[in-house]
């Protein structure tokens, strides 16, 4: 019989998730200690079957004017084809949920999106969200090839900018507090040109200050002639590089220092031994009206494939308050063109 229980410990969490190629920094220890700073309550709950850990699930509470609602991201880290574990898994979901006076219950879980990983979370009792959670369609990049062949897979107009910025001697730089403080400055600057909604001060710092001090993440900054050009916070974690925020002045669009501080980025996941780079989320292809389809053309050109993720998934546990929730971010969905 499965059976769940909190987990305590940081060696017993990470200590499976090393075992787990799908493990990823949104079920990391850290993730749950930076969802804790920004006062949001936490669960970090073991799958048990004869004391063997067979899985794990780490969820957060989010509030909002409309009410609040659990949210597994990245997760869980099971096996998917254990019906019981499953079965605990949903039934974990609900009772912390009503316990909570949730709402409804967000998941998007590691798993590629496809028959199976549909099929499964409908018979879970899951339903599409109206709003995505994380990237759902994402860029990642094989990173176990040698850099000769990395270079010379990258379409001929990023390998061309590469090696212009190396040319020019553009400086790459690692963390850095100044920088950190620039990083959210420029955020709102690359907001405002690009008009989305930017994260809190908050949100960043205390994120950036988690990962840098447990060395799972680096902060790049480019700079030409003593100016900062472009700013990119990569999370190491696991077998997996993220690229999971960037920031640009307007002088990065004259010198080519993005691309060298992707490249850089991959050299370093290459040298701690991991096996993918993921670019994290692109618009479809050809979908030019999309926020991102520059972006995304960006990403691109460094080479790999897209990989996509089941979207969103919603189990719902207040029924009439849900309905509040889905017409209202449909519209915003619909509104943000993403």
């Amino acid at each position: 019989m499965v059976e769940s229980r909190e987990i305590s410990e940081k060696n017993t969490w990470e200590g499976f998730l090393d075992d787990h190629t799908e493990a990823n920094f949104l079920q990391s220890w850290l993730w749950g200690d930076f969802q804790a700073s920004l006062s949001r309550k936490i669960f970090r709950v073991g799958f048990f079957e004869n004391q063997k850990l067979l899985g794990l699930m780490f969820a957060y509470i989010e509030t909002s004017k409309r009410g609040k609602f659990l949210v597994v991201p990245g997760g869980p880290i099971v096996d998917w084809k254990d019906k019981d574990l499953l079965k605990k898994f949903a039934e974990e979901l609900r009772k912390i949920a009503s316990d909570n006076s949730c709402v409804f219950v967000r998941c998007r879980p590691q798993l590629v999106d496809d028959n199976f990983s549909q099929v499964t979370f409908n018979k879970l009792g899951f339903k599409p969200a109206p709003m995505y959670l994380h990237a759902e369609l994402t860029r990642q990049l094989d990173i176990t090839k040698s850099e000769e062949e990395l270079l010379a897979n990258m379409r001929k107009a990023t390998r061309y900018e590469v090696k212009k910025a190396e040319k020019l001697e553009i400086k790459i730089e690692k963390n850095g507090e100044k920088n950190i403080e620039k990083f959210y400055d420029l955020q709102i600057e690359t907001a405002n040109r690009q008009k989305f909604v930017p994260f809190s001060k908050k949100f960043l710092l205390n994120q950036f200050d988690i990962f840098i001090k447990d060395e799972k993440a680096i902060l790049y900054t480019a700079k030409f002639e003593g100016k900062i050009l472009a700013q990119a916070f990569i999370i190491f974690y696991g077998q997996e590089a993220v690229y999971h925020y960037g920031a640009s002045t307007e002088d990065g669009r004259r010198y080519p220092g993005a691309y060298l501080l992707q490249w850089e980025a991959i050299c370093e996941a290459k040298k701690r031994g991991m096996s993918r780079y993921n670019f994290w989320g692109v618009s479809p292809e050809g979908s030019k009206d999309h926020r991102f389809a520059g972006l995304s053309l960006f990403k691109r050109g460094f080479g790999g494939q897209d990989v996509a993720y089941l979207p969103a998934q919603d189990l719902v546990v207040e029924g009439k308050r849900y309905l509040v929730d889905y017409w209202f971010e449909k519209l915003r969905r619909k509104i943000r063109k993403v």
